[in-house]
């Protein structure tokens, strides 16, 4: 496979992640030709800030592998890795990152900073783009689709006493 292959896994994930309510970001960690950690957003379903795509596929590569070093890995992952998933790959040590598309937001590989220029001990090789219209379009619609959903939700109001 390449590339494009496991960025489309990467994309049927964050599809998953929209259908349940999830901001949708998918993410698949590639050793040689075989997938060893899926992953996709989960933090509305787990209630917690740390279920992001990236986490999720980086403990599923660790576990698979047996170890917490993905030194000869690549992820792959919908959408720009913020400050916390950028952190996460560089303490698995993972080399290689494709990102479909960027965070102008909370991007921490390139649009908001780049920790993976900073002087840490470890500096993934970033491959921008792939499938990034696709990306980008799951995105927009997911983000238009809830704009529409909290507008015609019933405001919440303070209980009279």
């Amino acid at each position: 496979m390449e590339d494009i292959q496991y960025m489309q896994v990467a994309l049927e994930l964050a599809k998953e992640a929209a259908a349940e309510g999830e901001v949708p970001v998918g993410c698949v960690i590639v050793r040689g030709d075989r997938i060893v950690g899926r992953g996709r957003n989960r933090r509305e379903a787990q209630k917690t800030a740390l279920g992001h795509g990236e986490i999720e596929a980086i403990a599923d590569a660790c576990k698979n592998l047996g170890g917490w070093r993905l030194w000869d890995c690549t992820l792959y992952v919908t959408l720009e890795p913020c400050p916390m998933c950028a952190g996460a790959i560089i303490n698995a040590r993972i080399p290689r990152v494709v990102v479909g598309a960027k965070d102008e937001k909370s991007g921490a590989c390139g649009s908001v900073c780049d920790l993976f220029a900073m002087e840490f001990n470890h500096h993934p090789e970033v491959t921008w783009g792939v499938l990034e219209t696709e990306s980008q379009e799951l995105l927009t619609e997911f983000f238009k689709d809830l704009r529409v959903q909290l507008r015609t939700r019933p405001k919440w109001k303070k209980p009279e006493i």
